[in-house]
Parts: structure tokens; C-alpha cells; sequence
């Protein structure tokens, strides 16, 4: 019986979900016209925005410390110039 109400529920569904494509198509209508579309899985974050910590005087670039030495504080660290003194 069980087997019976599942697949009268299925059957169902399938024709629910027919009768929904054939009006979208009629209507011109999309996912995002319905506010269906997929949200971001739980947990999932977007990056926050990380204050500068060091900035270029000469052409007021920044870098906030994180990720790749940019060129400009790595040449400048070459030359000899410390990097606390560009610190924001």
C-alpha cells in the first residue's frame, strides 16, 4: 500500500511539475521571475573586505598585508626601504 501512495504521489508531481513548465513556457516566465533560484549553501560566505595596512605614497595603492607582496612595497623593500614605513 505503501508502494501504491508513492507512486500515486509521484505520478502526481510529475503532472504538477508539466502543467508549471507549460505555463512558464507560455508566459515567458524564468526561474528568477519566480524567486526560485538557488541560494548560497549554508555556511558559505562571502569574503570580507580587509582594511589596508600598507599604503604606496606615490601612487596611493594599497595592500592590506594579505596574499602576494605587491611589485611596488617589494621593490621598494629591495632598495632597502622597510616596510613599516609605509604602514597606513
Amino acid at each position: 500500500m505503501t508502494r501504491q501512495a508513492e507512486d500515486l504521489r509521484h505520478a502526481e508531481i510529475e503532472k504538477v511539475i508539466a502543467e508549471i513548465r507549460e505555463k512558464m513556457e507560455k508566459y515567458g516566465l524564468t526561474v528568477a521571475d519566480l524567486g526560485l533560484e538557488k541560494s548560497p549553501k549554508r555556511g558559505a560566505k562571502k569574503a570580507a573586505k580587509v582594511a589596508a595596512k600598507y599604503r604606496n605614497p606615490a601612487t596611493g595603492e594599497t595592500w592590506s598585508g594579505r596574499g602576494r607582496t605587491p611589485k611596488w612595497l617589494a621593490d621598494a623593500e629591495a632598495k632597502g626601504q622597510k616596510r613599516e614605513s609605509f604602514a597606513v
